[in-house]
């Protein structure tokens, strides 16, 4: 809703008139803003910075430009900040004085043994880890033991807040700025690291929200510093290597319940707000926020209660915003006390509300109290801040105000969060115009960081592209460079939505260039890749050049890489045999387990003097693992030694030839060896089975003048003597049916062997028989054996008188009795 509808529009101030730095340029409404952002601030505001061994000049209309550092210029650690430097300081990182009368600080009641604790753990040099759920009064310990520990360590106390922060980068970075007078230079991480190693201070870090190894890392990098940090019991734990002590915050007792009450009212409580108190403190478990909020509502409820007869007759002021209620207000039940944000929101001025919804569109971020008047559009709403403090809904962090625990969700349940997207763009816009004037510095934007980033996350893609483009240049000079890049990215998306090519193409440099000064090349060649392309499509010569000298900047850092750190190479046989006298293993061809376990029994042969023939011939270079090494591998070649260790083979003399060729005949003679046997089997197979079937027929004539004999004897008879055999041979199996056998003369018959019969072996002495004793391929076929599988008995029959057929070329030779 715009809340200067109807009103005439304010005339817009020149931006030549200086804005004082405790409240806004005019009275401008929040509607106005984005008018003087799109005017664009008077005069360019150019900081240049020394980033490690860059130049940085940060330019918010062509970009940022990088260039290598000067010989000569800067490089050397900066004097440190003296003690009434630190204290300027310190009092600058605490929220900023309220305006209007200050209100009472509430009293630090029952935590005398845990401050004396820490003071004395401090003066020791431990650090120490403060855990208490939220509202347990940890900031305002913090402050007391602040105050004690003033000049203990030579580096003074140092205050940071941890909230937001993950990892210890930017941590070490505020540390490093709040002790060393360095307002102009961002250090690499080498040098960081060497700089804060010698901090000696006592650092009080409140909010932590990081643990494990980043907490670590912390502790690590500033080894003289003594930290005392305070975190909720959901924070991540540290790890065991830490050595940190545990102190735990708890709930106040009764007593001191009751006595934070009467001093939050300024009054003795009665018998019935007494136990009423105790109810509160057994549903609250004695946290020290819910009895600030109980006295804030107390007072309310004595404001409202007519405490005397005159009041009772007085009509309500002109100027009062709502007339009072005669009746009596009771107590709050024990709900409203234990879940009090609605029912304070309730009795709070309209600008106190309006600053509540504003700080639920922000995730729970209250802008500075200067700002509230153009948001608000109120010129008395930066008193609200000082009202919401009072009643507990506000808590300090850093250098800003946020809504307390639990607050957020309170009023989101009672409404205040319906025009969320309405106010958080409003806020954008706003802040869009207020970041871009050249009157606002960069230190007082990097104070606003965490609501700027939340107006950023909450607005619509072309407030956006606005305030991200404003902010980024007051990010980047007041070197607050985890912010600076949120705020690219979050730009460059939604530049891509919104389909500014221009202004995508600014964050994508920008990001290019903070990749190149934190180290990151692959990120800084991408980011400026994609930033020339978008320029060239634009036809943007000046921002073309200027993207070019970044990315050749990349080349050159990446060259020098290299040049440090040579690629890793195999090291040389010679060098390496030279180094060691261990055994010596070659690769070699392909060989047997057996060749191996031999070529591993015998010594390695003496390397040929250096001039030789057989030195000058070109080899294969071998590996040089060595065995049973007893110091850490230093090179490649030894880590792969160690990995795939090898059979200790000797090396064979080099000779300036290759290996014969013969090597290979070793594998060709068991193949040759395998297909004799083969064909052994065969012949013999055909030889037996020849011979049985040349027993069968009939019309084949008697070797020797023998009688022929069937190959199927009768049970129970002796067998003859087989014309062909000897004497010694077996008899047939009387349980062995007949063969099928065709035409035995025939090449398929003599390859194709018996699988029922055994086959027999042959003759010792094999002699050529005559031709008429070979069968003939001519005479008649045998009959084919009987189904029955009764072996049948068949008589000898008599040779006939007939001449012998002409021997054919399937002729198989006699047994010796035959030609006897």
């Amino acid at each position: 809703m715009d809340r200067t509808q109807g009103q005439p529009e304010p005339v817009e101030q020149p931006a030549t008139a200086p804005v004082p730095a405790t409240a806004p340029a005019p009275p401008a409404t929040a509607s106005a803003a984005p008018a003087g952002a799109a005017a664009g601030p008077a005069v360019a505001r150019v900081v240049t910075l020394t980033a490690g061994d860059f130049t940085l000049t940060v330019n918010p209309v062509d970009g940022s430009e990088i260039e290598p550092r000067r010989p000569g210029t800067g490089g050397s650690a900066p004097a440190k900040r003296t003690a009434a430097d630190r204290a300027a300081r310190d009092s600058a990182a605490r929220p900023p004085v309220l305006p209007g009368p200050a209100a009472p600080a509430p009293p630090l009641l029952a935590r005398e043994e845990e401050r004396e604790r820490l003071v004395r753990l401090l003066g020791r040099g431990r650090s120490v880890r403060l855990t208490g759920p939220a509202g347990s009064g940890r900031s305002s310990l913090l402050d007391a033991v602040a105050a004690d520990c003033a000049r203990m360590a030579p580096d003074g106390v140092v205050r940071l807040s941890g909230y937001g922060h993950q990892q210890p980068g930017e941590l070490l970075h505020a540390l490093y700025a709040a002790v060393y007078e360095a307002s102009q230079e961002r250090p690499e991480r080498t040098q960081l690291l060497a700089r804060v190693r010698d901090i000696g201070a006592i650092v009080l870090l409140d909010d932590l929200e990081m643990g494990g190894a980043a907490l670590d890392e912390l502790l690590r990098a500033t080894p003289e510093c003594a930290y005392l940090l305070a975190a909720t019991p959901d924070t991540r734990a540290p790890s065991d290597d830490s050595h940190l002590e545990e102190v735990f915050l708890g709930g106040l007792g009764r007593a001191e319940c009751v006595e934070l009450l009467e001093a939050g009212t300024g009054r003795v409580l009665t018998e019935e707000e007494t136990a009423w108190a105790g109810d509160l403190r057994f549903a609250s478990e004695g946290l020290p926020l819910r009895f600030v909020q109980a006295a804030a509502l107390l007072r309310q409820r004595d404001e409202r209660n007519l405490s005397s007869a005159g009041d009772e007759d007085e009509e309500p002021g002109v100027f009062e915003e709502r007339p009072r209620e005669a009746a009596v207000i009771p107590l709050p039940t024990l709900a409203e006390g234990a879940a009090p944000a609605e029912l304070l929101a309730s009795r709070v001025s309209e600008s106190a509300r309006a600053a509540l919804r504003i700080a639920c569109a922000l995730g729970g971020e209250l802008p500075h109290h200067a700002h509230l008047p153009a948001l608000v559009g109120d010129t008395h709403a930066d008193a609200a801040v000082a009202e919401l403090l009072g009643c507990g809904l506000l808590t300090p962090v850093g250098t800003r105000y946020r809504l307390a625990a639990g607050v957020a969700r309170q009023l989101e349940e009672a409404g205040y969060g319906d025009t969320a997207a309405e106010e958080a763009r409003t806020a954008a816009r706003h802040y869009a115009w207020w970041t871009g004037h050249a009157s606002v510095t960069p230190e007082r934007v990097a104070a606003e960081a965490d609501a700027v980033l939340a107006a950023l996350a909450g607005a619509d893609v072309v407030a956006a592209v606005l305030l991200a483009r404003t902010a980024a240049p007051a990010f980047a000079a007041s070197r607050h460079w985890e912010a600076w890049e949120r705020v690219l990215r979050s730009g460059a998306e939604a530049a891509r939505k919104a389909g500014e090519v221009a202004e995508q193409a600014y964050f994508h440099h920008e990001l290019g260039v903070l990749a190149l000064c934190e180290g990151r090349l692959d990120r800084a060649r991408a980011e400026l890749e994609a930033s020339i392309g978008l320029k060239g499509a634009l036809a943007d010569k000046r921002g073309t050049v200027a993207g070019r000298r970044a990315l050749a900047l990349v080349t050159d850092r990446e060259k020098a890489g290299v040049e440090v750190s040579p690629p890793l190479r195999l090291e040389p046989p010679e060098a390496a045999a030279a180094a060691s006298a261990e055994a010596v293993t070659t690769v070699l061809p392909a060989a047997g387990p057996a060749a191996a376990g031999r070529a591993a029994a015998r010594p390695a042969p003496a390397r040929p003097a250096t001039g030789s023939p057989a030195a000058a011939a070109p080899a294969v270079a071998p590996v040089v693992p060595v065995i049973g090494r007893s110091e850490a591998p230093t090179t490649l070649t030894e880590v792969f030694e160690e990995a795939f260790p090898l059979n200790p083979k000797p090396a064979p003399p080099v000779v300036p030839a290759p290996a014969p060729a013969p090597r290979t005949q070793p594998r060709r003679k068991p193949v040759l060896l395998a297909a004799a046997g083969a064909l052994t089997v065969v012949a013999l197979g055909t030889v037996m089975a020849l011979a049985m079937g040349g027993s069968d027929d009939p019309q084949s004539p008697a070797g020797g003048g023998g009688p022929a004999v069937s190959s199927t004897p009768t049970p129970g008879a002796a067998v003859p003597g087989v014309p062909g055999t000897s004497g010694n041979d077996p008899a047939t199996d009387p349980g062995t049916a007949a063969p099928e056998a065709s035409d035995p003369g025939s090449p398929e018959s003599a390859l194709t062997p018996d699988p029922n019969q055994p086959p027999r072996p042959p003759s010792r002495k094999p002699v050529t028989p005559p031709p008429s004793q070979k069968p003939s391929s001519n005479g008649p076929k045998p009959p084919s054996p009987d189904p029955d599988p009764t072996p049948p008995t068949t008589e000898p029959t008599p040779p006939p008188s007939t001449p012998a057929p002409t021997p054919t070329a399937t002729a198989t030779p006699a047994s010796p009795s035959a030609t006897a």
